[in-house]
Parts: structure tokens; sequence; C-alpha cells
């Protein structure tokens, strides 16, 4: 290799500095500080990103990460992370000792039963948790300890049954256990579990291949859905004007 020349092509990925790491701290609306990291072909967890562990929020989502080093605790003021879209295969037990976490995402990951430690049950403060687009196909029983849990996505897995820590969440409201290949001889007990579809603002160029995807797809499934709605009641009032009911159910769907 030529002297002072770079080596192209590093198989370790984009390598992340303490100065590029200042430079993606923000400060989000309500005041808290966010290391952004997301979306930079990360492939290696950054070591230099410890020296900033007081920050609040930190994003290493949409990168090529394998591992999640045990220095993860060291962020104990952590309220939100976001490690969605990733290579992650196991979830390191240290993530139990971040107490103060809020918001966890590990959806779109390589993640099976194996790889969810039972300390996940020891974040006592969560009251989010994406588990969405893996390969679970059941939960540690100890999230039944999460007694703070209001949202949990479990869709795109592989769960045969539902898991039975749920009965044991005395606070959680949404649930999303869509495209998993459930089977039970009671339909209401699925139904009982309450299924919703969430929807975030971003722009498409932030989304991975995937996720556009999906997003596309129910896109199209709306337009369909309101092309023949609107079908429907244009005939049922053909040369009348749309009473303001109709008019307010049409703006209802597009929001």
């Amino acid at each position: 290799m030529v002297k002072g020349k770079k080596k192209l092509n590093d198989p370790s990925g984009r390598k992340i500095t303490l100065k590029m790491a200042k430079k993606a701290l923000k400060v989000t609306i309500d005041g808290k500080r966010r290391l952004d990291l997301s979306n930079m072909d990360i492939e290696t967890f950054p070591k230099c990103i410890l020296k900033l562990c007081d920050v609040d929020e930190l994003d290493l989502s949409r990168n090529l990460l394998k591992k999640i080093p045990d220095t993860i605790d060291r962020f104990v003021n952590l309220r939100w992370l976001d490690l969605h879209s990733n290579h992650l295969e196991q979830i390191p037990s240290a993530i139990g000792r971040m107490h103060n976490l809020y918001n966890l995402n590990l959806c779109n990951n390589h993640l099976t039963t194996s790889g969810l430690p039972h300390e996940l049950g020891l974040l006592r403060n969560l009251w989010i948790l994406n588990l969405g687009m893996n390969r679970i196909e059941t939960l540690p029983p100890s999230m039944a300890a999460l007694k703070e849990l209001r949202e949990l996505g479990l869709f795109n897995n592989l769960l045969t049954h539902l898991p039975k820590c749920l009965q044991s969440l005395p606070k959680l409201q949404k649930v999303n256990i869509k495209s998993n290949p459930i089977a039970t001889d009671d339909p209401q007990e699925v139904e009982s579990i309450q299924r919703v579809d969430c929807l975030y603002l971003v722009r498409e160029d932030y989304l991975c291949v995937d996720c556009l995807k999906r997003c596309k797809e129910e896109r199209e499934r709306l337009d369909i859905h309101v092309s023949a709605a609107f079908t429907q009641k244009k005939s049922i009032f053909g040369g009348l004007i749309t009473p303001n009911s109709v008019a307010q159910e049409n703006q209802a769907v597009w929001r």
C-alpha cells in the first residue's frame, strides 16, 4: 500500500471518532441531550462514545452492529435507546442495570428467545419496548416484572402462543402481535390482546429497505380502502351535496 493512502472498503465498517460523536450531539425539544449516530454504517460499537455517557438518549439505529458490549451500562442517565435495524443476535445482560430506561427499540434485528436476557425484567421504569421483526419464539418470564410497561411491539416474530407474562403487566395498553404463527382454540384469547398499528412520521430516505416496502404497501392498502369508501358514498348520494357527517368521516380516515 502506498504510504499515506487509506485502505478502501474497510471490512470493519465506518470508524467513529470522539470528534465525530460530539458533532452528532443534539438537544431535543424537551431539552434532552441525544447522541444520534444512526445510519452511519457502524459495524463495531464505538468505544469513544463512552466519554459521552452522560447523554439522555442514544440512537444507533440503521447500522451494521452485531454486538452491544456490557459497557453499555455506563450510560446511567439513558432514558431512550434505539438499536433498531441492526444485526444484533443478543442483548447483553448489562442492559438490566440501565434502570432509567423509558424507551427501548430493538426492532428489525436477528434476535431469538435465547438472545433476550432475563435481566430485561429489571428495567422497572420501562414504558415502551419494541421487539418487532425479529425471530423470537417466546418471551423470558422475567418480563412479567415490567410493571410500568405501556406499549409492547411483538409483530413479525415466531410466536406460536400468547406469552403468559402479558397477563402480569397491569399498565399494558398497546400490544402489536401481528404476523406471528399463533395457534389457539380460543380466538377471543387473541382478540383480548389489543393489537394496534403505531404511526411515525419519518423521511423515506431514513427507512431501511424492508421498512420502506412495508410502508408503501400500507399506503397502497389505505388508498384502495379510501377510494372504495368514496365510490360507495358517491353512489348513495348521487346528485346530492355530501352531508357533513360523511365529510367528517372521510377527514377522520385521512388523519
